[in-house]
């Protein structure tokens, strides 16, 4: 009776173990439109996660990757478990950190460009300007990055704390892709964009189209714009998939850096937008740009949104809200 209890505590132990350490076999991962993901483009052409994962002892991972064009259809994909790894706009992670008291956190940082509110109206010159029928395309109301890059722009204009809801009925939401083919409409009722590359560059190309804002003035300077983030379960149960995305991400990193001009030429047989190789790359290189894991800037929208009731409690330092990866690495 002995011999035979030891055995089965042996098997359940053995059974333990092995489901355990078993990781997800299919890696499902969100990206959207634009440059800001031209990492998550380049890791999915040369399939670079399925690489690291074979050298870190995870042979049979396969990376599945799926187009979302908003940030609130990222959160509400990562909620309802159909994807492990969603990438999208600092704001959103932080709404999601807030809303699941801290179980969703940011992985790695994925990039920052400066972004620009542009328009067609020949009236509107600063924020203040715009008046209750102008338009302004954002990829979510009220909550992605340009909107709320939008409201701290609007604090600093009028001085006022409660002045950052003032644009909120002005905005629409609206893709990159179909909100720049509305702003060159002159039929549409958009007539602003607060966009991201390349597509504010295809517009100011555009006669009449001219800034209105640049994030740098609202926040101060640059910082990242894209994380991708997931959630605790999901970081717990998969360390090498985990440390295989990472590894993925900075060997996509080290090819624009080291090769703007290459990486510019893949990631324009992978999009259709209208623009040279040559002004990929200057986009990729220009001043302000950041392809690190590390995170730079997140806590400018995190004391804000915590300080505008969005997100609660207040985190005091970044690696509240993102999982211990990167933790020994300096962040802001």
């Amino acid at each position: 009776m002995v011999r035979r209890y030891g055995l089965v505590v042996t098997l359940a132990l053995g059974l333990f173990a092995t489901t355990a350490q078993a990781e997800v076999s299919e890696l499902k991962i969100t990206k959207q439109p634009g440059l800001l993901f031209a990492p998550m483009l380049l890791m999915e052409h040369h399939k670079l996660i399925e690489k690291q994962a074979k050298e870190a002892g995870v042979p049979d991972l396969k990376a599945s990757w799926l187009t979302v064009m908003s940030g609130g259809a990222n959160n509400d994909a990562l909620l309802s478990g159909s994807v492990h790894i969603t990438t999208s706009g600092v704001t959103n992670m932080l709404l999601l950190w807030g809303k699941t008291n801290g179980d969703i956190k940011a992985i790695i940082g994925v990039s920052g460009l400066p972004f620009k509110l542009v328009t067609r109206n020949p009236n509107i010159k600063t924020i203040k300007d715009y008046g209750p029928n102008d338009r302004i395309a954002v990829p979510t109301v009220r909550q992605s990055i340009q909107a709320i890059t939008l409201g701290i722009a609007l604090q600093k204009a009028y001085g006022d704390d409660k002045a950052n809801e003032k644009l909120v009925p002005n905005q629409v939401q609206m893709g990159h892709p179909d909100a720049l083919t509305a702003l060159l409409n002159p039929q549409h009722e958009v007539t602003s964009h607060f966009a991201s590359s390349p597509f504010q560059e295809i517009e100011l190309k555009n006669p009449g189209i001219h800034v209105v804002l640049e994030s740098r003035d609202a926040l101060g300077g640059d910082g990242h714009v894209a994380l991708a983030y997931g959630t605790t379960k999901f970081y717990e149960e998969n360390p090498k998939t985990v440390r295989a995305f990472l590894a993925g991400y900075e060997e996509a990193v080290a090819m624009i850096k080291s090769n703007p001009k290459a990486a510019a030429e893949t990631y324009l047989t992978l999009v259709k937008e209208r623009a040279t190789a040559d002004e990929v790359a200057q986009l990729l290189t220009q001043q302000g740009a950041i392809f690190q894991a590390a995170p730079i800037r997140t806590m400018v929208y995190a004391e804000y949104m915590a300080k505008a009731g969005f997100i609660k409690p207040t985190p005091k330092s970044w690696k509240d809200y993102f999982f211990p990866l990167l933790h020994d690495r300096n962040g802001s």
